[in-house]
């Protein structure tokens, strides 16, 4: 059994009936040094994916405030070659932005072949915070569900890899990380009054994170619930989902990068060979 739970859109599904504390009966230690053996696989992958050229992948994070999306990239993307690696943040959208559909900024930031990219927050958002704010009228933000399918689907098509995870945390734990926060002077910087305001929407964003995960869990492009009130294994379900999904592409990658060696391998020898006959 997978340490996050995989959606694929074949049936209907509540938060509430999957459990924020939940951790496979691991205890703590246990499941870092699961963690431990997981990053080494992963950065292992991760090469192959690079060398090879043929894939890409993209990793969708998003949850509530506090969930740990920054802590998931730090701890799970973090060891990752960083020349294979990017993140990109979406704020609020800038007056360009916003003069162009809702997917114009998110395709320009998709990974090239060989590459990871992981989304701080996404598309997602134009039908989360639209939504619960009212930014925007019900038919506009409704039919941005099959767009965001469309898209989804036009990625896989052109093989990039597409992962998303929905951390998943309760409320008392929300508060409780808000008011850690508050207590220590160095997360001062993270300090705002408006995670505790988005709390009083609560219910708003759970109906609109079910319809998402509802919607648009596909199976080119699943979501993955993740209990996320450990950290520990919050990251542990990431790393796992991920080096699940690109473990059967090792052996194509493998094939391939064996091609290229045995062609590099027969130009060198072929080089050596006119260089011993031009000294002679």
């Amino acid at each position: 059994m997978s340490y996050a739970h995989k959606l694929t859109g074949s049936q209907e599904i509540r938060l509430r009936d999957f459990d924020p504390e939940y951790d496979a009966g691991l205890n703590r230690e246990d499941g870092e040094a699961r963690l431990k053996a997981l990053s080494d696989e992963l950065m292992a992958l991760q090469e192959m994916l690079y060398a090879a050229g043929e894939h890409s992948v993209l990793m969708v994070l998003q949850g509530r405030d506090t969930s740990g999306k920054d802590g998931t990239i730090r701890t799970v993307i973090g060891p990752l070659d960083s020349r294979g690696c990017n993140v990109a943040s979406f704020k609020v959208p800038t007056s360009d932005e916003l003069a162009h559909d809702f997917l114009w900024r998110i395709h320009n930031q998709t990974p090239r072949k060989g590459e990871i990219t992981i989304f701080n927050r996404s598309h997602y958002e134009d039908v989360l915070v639209v939504r619960v704010h009212n930014l925007a009228d019900k038919k506009t933000w409704g039919a941005r569900f099959d767009h965001i399918n469309h898209f989804e689907k036009l990625l896989s098509d052109s093989k990039t890899i597409v992962l998303k995870f929905y951390l998943h945390i309760s409320k008392q734990e929300q508060e409780q990380r808000l008011l850690d926060r508050e207590a220590d002077r160095e997360k001062y910087w993270k300090l705002s009054a408006g995670d505790w305001k988005e709390r009083e929407f609560w219910n708003d964003y759970t109906k609109a994170y079910e319809d998402v995960l509802n919607r648009c869990s596909t199976p080119f492009a699943p979501w993955f619930i993740v209990p996320s009130n450990k950290k520990w294994y919050r990251n542990l379900a990431v790393a796992e989902a991920l080096v699940l999904t690109l473990r059967p592409l090792k052996a194509g990658w493998l094939k391939k990068l064996d091609a290229i060696g045995q062609r590099e391998k027969a130009a060198i020898e072929e080089f050596l060979k006119q260089s011993q006959m031009t000294k002679k």
